[in-house]
């Protein structure tokens, strides 16, 4: 049986973008996006850019589709990251792979000596308890188990795109 939250207090489904896989190594975030969510409605969105200052490597380039070129002119992290961690608040986090997302937030806020403690649910582990048939939890393949077809218009692989996923997917989890 998976704990559900309750979704009466804010929680924020994130999603974010990175250069590769582990901060340890130096990789970087390079988009967030985020939908907070009261009473199981969507009540606000953050999404930005975030300049880096190395180049984005081909391979990464090719799965998310953010170039070098769209982070020009975009705001670095220490100022996209401070304005994040008070759009986060102490709401619990939402994520598709939440490990992966907390581990690159608290690596970055570290960075600016923020400090991230809040509490998180990860919406590929409740795939994987509530619906252990289906053959991946990838975020596309649990978002058509529940709801069938993917609008044309969402961009895979894109923060806030993914974030809305996530947080359709927990919300329609949490009812179950």
């Amino acid at each position: 049986m998976v704990r559900m939250l309750n979704t009466t207090f804010r929680h924020v489904a994130l999603d974010i973008e990175t250069t590769g896989l582990f901060p340890q190594r130096g990789y970087r975030i390079i988009e967030i996006g985020a939908i907070a969510i009261e009473e199981g409605c969507p009540v606000e969105k953050f999404c930005s850019f975030v300049k880096i200052d190395r180049k984005i490597p081909r391979q990464t380039r090719w799965i998310h589709g953010i170039s070098d070129e769209m982070l020009e002119g975009q705001p670095e992290a220490e100022e996209v990251l401070p304005r994040f961690y008070d759009f986060l608040r102490d709401d619990v986090i939402v994520a598709h792979n939440a490990r992966f997302d907390v581990e690159f937030l608290r690596h970055e806020f570290s960075r600016l000596s923020l400090t991230l403690k809040n509490r998180s649910v990860c919406t590929l582990e409740m795939s994987r308890k509530l619906y252990p048939g289906l053959p991946n939890h990838r975020l596309d393949t649990v978002y058509r188990h529940l709801f069938g077809k993917i609008a044309a218009n969402v961009q895979r692989h894109r923060a806030l795109d993914d974030a809305k996923m996530a947080a359709e997917i927990w919300l329609e989890m949490v009812k179950r």
